[in-house]
């Protein structure tokens, strides 16, 4: 498996973006194991909401179908759950020792699609997860087997560490104009069809579909992931933080709209588009350094210009203590001082 390893990394080093980074890994996976369709989907590691999907022909008409189902019903591997467990990939057919009609969603999803099997990864690293992997078997094909998934589950962690060094590129340009805007409005009928485009959100829309390479016809994959989540969410904000190919970090919020009586969903789903915020972007930024909960409060507190004495003051620990804490991140951020910190973590992604 080492020689796919190298191949991964290699693939990562030539691909500017992440998209074309997925793009090229499913004919590396082809050679690895046979299935006959798949999708490879990015997420933000906070919210595990999808950032940007590969997705190849026979999965494009269900891939709406699936985001509702992976947010609105519990049902045997759900991603959510599986990024938390050890390991973290499962088939529908090994799961359900031959009886994949247990599964909501081979009975409702995947059957009358013509699969007869799912292959789930949750690509994680360091504890954090930055993708999906899902592979599909069609009736003609024999069940993944257990050695199949050991082959998965080996590269893995390689292609989550691909996935979540696109997070830390340096930009190659200034924030995208669009995002210098005011903030993008549009609502969504269930069907995620619109009811009302302001003149930004519709701008962003074509930009997104563009970055995807998709049709007019289709939302963005981290819309739908964000819709189908807060249609969920019974009045809760859905969100999700995406990194766009100029470095910008996009912020997509979206909450049902309930009439006055609670009747859900009657008003459609509202989104908004915006610029993120630090608070936003910095628990991305802490996730891809593998910054411990206590290095990001001392990162925070640099970021804010606080001395050692008074990170100490205000974490309740000794000044020895922040100097260890100060010492790990360095090692962690490659850097050698508080002020290159501040550029590696704050200053080269434009945060205010």
């Amino acid at each position: 498996m080492a020689s796919y390893s190298k191949r991964i990394e290699a693939l990562r080093i030539h691909s500017p973006l992440a998209r074309s980074f997925r793009e090229g890994l499913l004919p590396l996976l082809r050679e690895l194991l046979p299935f006959d369709a798949a999708c490879c989907t990015s997420v933000d590691p906070i919210t595990l909401l999808s950032t940007g999907a590969m997705t190849e022909e026979g999965i494009e008409p269900i891939h709406s179908k699936l985001f509702e189902l992976e947010y609105g019903a519990d049902d045997i591997h759900a991603y959510h759950l599986l990024a938390s467990t050890q390991p973290s990939i499962a088939s529908l057919q090994l799961a359900t020792e031959g009886q994949p009609e247990q599964s909501i969603r081979y009975r409702t999803i995947l059957e009358p699609a013509g699969f007869i099997d799912e292959l789930r990864a949750a690509l994680t690293d360091d504890g954090a997860c930055w993708g999906f992997l899902t592979l599909f078997r069609s009736a003609h094909a024999p069940p993944f087997e257990q050695h199949e998934l050991d082959r998965i589950a080996d590269i893995a962690p390689v292609i989550a560490r691909a996935l979540r060094t696109y997070t830390l590129t340096v930009p190659e340009a200034a924030s995208h104009k669009l995002a210098q805007q005011e903030p993008a409005l549009l609502v969504l009928d269930d069907a995620l069809a619109p009811h009302y485009v302001n003149g930004i959100a519709d701008e962003w829309l074509a930009y997104l579909r563009e970055w995807e390479q998709l049709p007019e016809s289709s939302m963005p994959r981290p819309l739908q992931a964000v819709c189908a989540k807060a249609a969920a969410a019974l009045g809760s904000e859905a969100r999700t933080t995406v990194r766009i190919p100029d470095g910008t970090y996009l912020t997509l919020r979206a909450i049902r709209l309930d009439d006055r009586r609670g009747e859900a969903g009657r008003y459609g789903i509202a989104v908004q588009f915006e610029l993120a915020k630090p608070s936003e972007i910095l628990p991305l930024l802490a996730k891809a350094y593998a910054l411990t909960s206590r290095e990001m409060e001392v990162a925070e507190l640099i970021f804010r210009g606080s001395s050692t004495k008074e990170i100490a003051a205000k974490l309740h620990i000794s000044a020895y203590t922040v100097q260890d804490h100060l010492k790990s991140i360095f090692d962690k951020t490659n850097v050698n001082s508080r002020r290159e910190l501040l550029w590696q973590l704050f200053t080269r992604f434009a945060l205010d």
